[in-house]
């Protein structure tokens, strides 16, 4: 090529190194990830990764969207789209996330107020957006909604007050829901919301 800032057609071989390029499509997979997985995308220790539940999703290089540890369950998005996983990984942006925890034993009224409120973690506050007791579930089922993206948050706001969280679900991640996903699916997703995603402010 000689031209400067020639735009590649859609016709056109790209080579470099003798390797062909292609422009990969964008994928957008949401997998309603199980327990006793963890989430990276190949592990030297042999473990069970959630690539391995979207194996069959796609040919295109997708990585999941920030962490859910290997006890936690719920809502996981995996992307080749840089720029979203850049956005919806920022903490400035502030993705919306709710959880559904059931602890070892009944929250207490104050510690709730106290998780209300915001508490002081070993590194830095932390105030929830929301919680809530389950409703019609014993008061050791809670929901929280929080948009910090801080590393095993929810667990460790619990665990700082005394309690063992025993089960751990992301039922919602910016708006996206695990209406008719199966534990242990995935599916693509919708146009529309591929769009909502790229407008979340």
């Amino acid at each position: 090529m000689t031209t400067l800032g020639y735009r590649v057609q859609p016709t056109d071989e790209v080579r470099f190194d003798g390797r062909l390029l292609s422009g990969e499509k964008k994928e957008y997979i949401l997998l309603n990830k199980p327990k006793g997985f963890i989430t990276t995308t190949d592990d030297e220790k042999g473990r069970k990764t959630v690539m391995d539940l979207v194996a069959n999703a796609t040919r295109a290089r997708i990585v999941p969207v920030g962490r859910l540890d290997r006890p936690t369950t719920g809502l996981l998005l995996l992307t080749n789209d840089g720029d979203l996983l850049k956005r919806l990984t920022h903490p400035s942006f502030g993705v919306r996330k709710i959880y559904h925890v059931a602890l070892d034993r009944k929250l207490d009224y104050k510690d709730f107020l106290q998780i209300e409120e915001g508490l002081e973690l070993e590194d830095g506050f932390i105030k929830v957006d929301e919680i809530s007791y389950v409703e019609g579930k014993p008061k050791n089922e809670l929901g929280i909604k929080i948009h910090s993206g801080r590393n095993r948050i929810v667990r460790r706001i619990f665990e700082h007050l005394g309690y063992n969280v025993e089960k751990l679900d992301r039922v919602v991640f910016a708006g996206l829901t695990k209406k008719d996903l199966p534990r242990g699916h995935w599916r693509r997703l919708t146009q529309q919301e591929v769009i909502n995603l790229k407008n979340l402010s």
